[in-house]
């Protein structure tokens, strides 16, 4: 009995398209799984994200609709919004894919193991490429489609709008992860860690300082607000004019969408041939010519030592630290006469975990810095808060802000420390302490860490949204459970949907767990804030009111952080290794 066996020229499929069919497949029988696995967190799921489509497409329909109100201006505001978040979409989408990018270049089990393989490494970085976009990318396309369904409703817009639509964000998309993807490559080619801590750390206080001194707008004065308003509205949109630069691929996607739902197809085609051009152009070099320096990259990264030890003092400190064993935190620490010995060395061990992987510390610096420079301008803002109305409503909106970008961070990086122990859990197991005991060191190092930083940014917030004292304790005491409670939902999650198979904390969180993890947590933020303002909005505030939503919003807290976190910690008590 003979075998015929297939050769590259007599149709035998290509090494990529193995590799997208078997992550096809496996990933389709996942999917699968999750039915059999719980038919009710299921659908709680599947109602979530429906919801959220349906919900947010009312209130960007309903925004576009208040501002093509106003005669003469809807146009324009709208326009210009289009333009401005694009722009910053496309901003958040290279650095999400510079960040996905190097992990999954070479930080990745599976990247390891195909390098060892005969797979052409051209072809290895063809498919990490695509599965590093699509990270990257999915949560733009979530966010992004109810404001297009909601745009092209509002304008009319003629079915083959929403068809076209679908090709240019499907092109725009592939810009920034070519962008991001070569970005990971150089950084890791030429920057060791603590070189590129260093950079990002410089980087990050420079461009926010010129942020900072760029965004800087005065407050109109009401003589101005009475008389000339379109003076008023050219000095609010001075500085968005950067969003309209024609070279931008923001530029090219935004004028495509609105030129194609204003029905002006010539416009629209000219700068769907523009990005797609780019696209092929960039697309190509990405597919043929990145793959060499990936391999380049990769072996750097795992061959070279530090650029900072061609400088004595470097050496000489290191050399000190090297004796020590510890860093002047990890001595201060250890001398601490609380917690334990046992619960130090713990907190020592994820510290240093946390610190050396880069992407972890980037993305969370990234998050609250964004929501600093969002704090920030508020002092802008609070210039125009007259009504009680308005002021209340400003304040527990500032509050949901807060509490979403906190439910972010506990997702992304609080969820995943259970499974990142990987099959290293049976040593931490056997410990003297037992894994209840890391599982708690956990939560409260994780709850103290990211309330010391959420707590202020609410303090100083509320402080230039210029509240009374009261207030500000008001919302400081709130954060500070939601802050308890949202870490104790991740850890216990954690504990109960556990993947350690993978050592990429975003494919870890992509999972039901974490999916789940950030569905009860907005759900929870929701609840809450709703909670807080009751009998706060009018004008004779009813004690009652306040009275039963304070104790709802405790209860509610109390029974969000504490079940799931109680469930984790007896699921402990039948792990099995």
């Amino acid at each position: 009995m003979s075998r015929t066996v297939a050769t590259p020229g007599m149709g035998a499929p290509s090494a990529l398209l193995v590799l997208l069919r078997v992550n096809a497949v496996l990933h389709w029988r996942r999917l699968k799984s999750l039915r059999g696995q719980s038919r009710l967190l299921t659908s709680t799921i599947v109602l979530f994200m429906s919801g959220y489509l349906l919900l947010s497409y009312w209130l960007f329909a309903r925004g576009l609709k208040f501002m093509s109100s106003f005669p003469g201006l809807g146009a324009v505001l709208t326009e210009r919004l289009m333009y401005i978040l694009f722009a910053f979409l496309f901003v958040l989408l290279l650095l999400s894919n510079l960040v996905i990018s190097y992990t999954n270049l070479f930080r990745n089990r599976e990247t390891a193991f195909l390098l060892s393989t005969p797979v052409p490494r051209e072809t290895i970085f063809r498919w990490k490429f695509i599965e590093s976009t699509l990270l990257a990318s999915w949560a733009f396309l979530f966010l992004i489609a109810p404001l297009l369904v909601a745009f092209g409703i509002t304008r009319s817009a003629p079915w083959h709008f929403y068809v076209v639509t679908l090709g240019i964000i499907a092109l725009f998309i592939l810009l920034p992860g070519v962008a991001g993807s070569w970005v990971a490559l150089q950084l890791a080619r030429y920057l060791d860690r603590k070189s590129f801590q260093v950079a990002a750390v410089a980087a990050g206080l420079i461009g926010a300082s010129l942020a900072l001194s760029w965004w800087r707008a005065g407050p109109g004065t009401e003589e101005l607000t009475d008389t000339r308003v379109l003076d008023v509205l050219d000095q609010l949109l001075v500085k968005t004019s950067f969003a309209q630069f024609p070279f931008l691929p923001s530029y090219w996607l935004s004028t495509s969408v609105i030129q194609w739902g204003e029905g002006v197809v010539s416009v629209a085609f000219f700068f769907i041939m523009v990005l797609l051009s780019n696209v092929l152009f960039f697309g190509f070099l990405a597919f043929t010519r990145l793959g060499r320096l990936f391999f380049e990259s990769a072996s750097s990264v795992q061959s070279r030592a530090s650029v900072w030890g061609q400088w004595d003092w470097f050496r000489s400190t290191r050399r000190e630290a090297d004796d020590r064993g510890r860093g002047v935190v990890e001595r201060l620490i250890a001398q601490s006469p609380w917690p334990a010995s046992d619960v130090r060395a713990l907190i020592i061990k994820d510290a240093r975990t946390f610190w050396r992987d880069t992407t972890q510390w980037g993305q969370s610096v990234m998050l609250f810095g964004l929501l600093g420079v969002y704090i920030i301008n508020l002092r802008h803002f609070s210039y125009q808060l007259s009504s009680p109305f308005w002021v209340n409503l400003v304040s527990y909106l500032n509050l949901g802000a807060c509490a979403l970008n906190l439910a972010t961070v506990t997702t992304r990086f609080v969820f995943p420390q259970f499974s990142l122990e990987g099959r290293r859990l049976w040593i931490v197991g056997l410990a003297p302490m037992g894994l209840e005991r890391v599982v708690k060191t956990k939560y409260w190092l994780a709850s103290c860490s990211s309330l010391s930083v959420t707590l202020s940014l609410v303090l100083l917030s509320s402080w230039l949204l210029k509240m009374s004292w009261d207030r500000i304790l008001f919302f400081g005491a709130a954060v500070a459970v939601m802050s308890f409670a949202l870490n104790g939902l991740a850890v216990g999650l954690g504990v109960l949907y556990p993947n350690f198979k993978e050592a990429n904390p975003s494919k870890i969180v992509s999972g039901f767990g974490g999916t789940l993890c950030l569905v009860l947590s907005f759900l929870y933020i929701l609840a809450s804030v709703c909670l807080l303002a009751l009998g706060a909005a009018s004008p004779q505030r009813h004690s009652d009111l306040m009275l039963a939503g304070l104790s709802g919003f405790l209860a509610l807290s109390l029974m969000i952080g504490l079940v799931p976190f109680k469930l984790g910690l007896s699921y402990l008590k039948r792990f099995e290794f």
